[in-house]
């Protein structure tokens, strides 16, 4: 559980395996996805995301990557389409849900796996801080 009193942001990291790479092949599908998530996690956009397609020389790097700034900080994605596995970072100093952010991953690109860290940053001693 996020603690704004004790840490300056909150960053879940999510790591999808065993997607249907053609949903992680359409870049139409991609940015639905994250327009459903911002709005999911009751965030704002700034702007469009920044969606390009990387590494085609590699079959285990090739796919999109995703960049949606959000006035709080930034999601980034990148989708390893020909492995069926997703890259997620959400970041924000706006508190979110993670269960609801965690849905709409799984909604939209349906993994068999899912594994989650959440880590509180910014976590340091505030007196340390203001003493300086």
């Amino acid at each position: 559980m996020f603690n704004s009193q004790r840490a300056w942001g909150q960053h879940l990291i999510l790591d999808l395996a065993g997607c249907p790479n053609m949903r992680l092949a359409d870049a139409d599908h991609l940015r639905a996805w994250v327009k459903a998530l911002v709005e999911a996690i009751d965030m704002k956009a700034y702007g469009e995301p920044q969606l390009e397609r990387f590494a085609t020389h590699s079959n285990d790097a090739a796919g999109y990557t995703l960049l949606q700034l959000i006035e709080t900080s930034n999601i980034c994605a990148h989708f390893a389409e020909n492995l069926g596995q997703v890259y997620i970072d959400i970041f924000s100093c706006k508190p979110f849900d993670v269960a609801t952010a965690i849905a709409v991953c799984r909604a939209y690109f349906e993994p068999e796996v899912v594994e989650q860290h959440l880590i509180q940053r910014g976590t340091f001693d505030r007196a340390l801080l203001e003493a300086s």
